[in-house]
C-alpha cells in the first residue's frame, strides 16, 4: 500500500519529477507525458460513472478499470532499463485478455455498424466516448515516449489499444438502454 503523509513536497517545483526508480526526469519527458495522460483518463472514466445510473455491470468494468490504469500508470513510471530492485507492477497478458472478454459481452447484442458513431446519445455513452479519445492520447503518448528510447512493456501498449476499444463498445452498450447510437451521415450538411 501506499501512505501518503504529505500531499506537496516541492521538488516538483523546478519542472521536474522522479519515475519510480527515483530518476530525475523533466515533467515534459514522454514517459511522464503517456502515464499523465493515463491518469486523466482515469479522472475521465470517473466522471462517466456518475452517468453509469442502472448499468451496474459497466459501472463495476469501470471501476476496475480505474484501478487498472493506476497499475498502467505504475508499469509506465518504472523504466525496464535497467531493470528495478524490486518487483515492478507490470499490466499482465490477462487484463488485456478480460477486456477482450468484456469487448465480446458487450458487442454480442448490438446491430452491426453501417456507419461511424458521432459521441453522443446517452450521458454515459458520450462521457465513454470521451474517455475512448483520451485513451487514443495517452496510446499515442506511450507510442511517442517508446519512438524516443523509453523502453515500455508491450503488454501495457496492447492494454492501452484495448481499452479503446473497450469503452467504445461500452459507449455504444450504454446507447442500447434508451438512448441510439448517433450516427455520421456523410455530406448531410453540405
Amino acid at each position: 500500500m501506499v501512505t501518503l503523509n504529505r500531499i506537496y513536497t516541492k521538488t516538483g517545483d523546478a519542472g521536474q519529477t522522479r519515475l519510480a526508480s527515483g530518476q530525475p526526469v523533466s515533467k515534459t519527458d514522454p514517459r511522464v507525458e503517456a502515464y499523465g495522460a493515463v491518469d486523466e483518463l482515469n479522472a475521465v472514466i470517473g466522471v462517466a460513472r456518475l452517468h453509469s445510473g442502472q448499468n451496474d455491470r459497466i459501472d463495476a468494468m469501470l471501476g476496475r478499470i480505474q484501478n487498472e490504469l493506476f497499475d498502467l500508470g505504475a508499469d509506465l513510471a518504472t523504466p525496464h532499463d535497467p531493470p528495478p530492485k524490486w518487483e515492478a507492477l507490470r499490466i499482465l497478458d490477462g487484463q488485456v485478455e478480460r477486456l477482450e472478454s468484456e469487448i465480446d459481452w458487450m458487442n454480442e447484442s448490438q446491430k452491426p455498424l453501417d456507419s461511424f458513431i458521432l459521441p453522443g446519445g446517452s450521458p454515459l455513452s458520450a462521457h465513454l466516448h470521451l474517455a475512448r479519445t483520451v485513451c487514443r492520447r495517452a496510446e499515442r503518448q506511450a507510442v511517442s515516449a517508446q519512438d524516443a528510447g523509453c523502453a515500455l512493456s508491450p503488454i501495457a501498449l496492447r492494454y492501452l489499444n484495448r481499452l479503446s476499444d473497450h469503452l467504445f463498445v461500452a459507449a455504444r452498450r450504454a446507447n442500447a438502454h434508451g438512448a441510439d447510437d448517433v450516427k455520421w451521415v456523410p455530406g448531410a450538411t453540405r
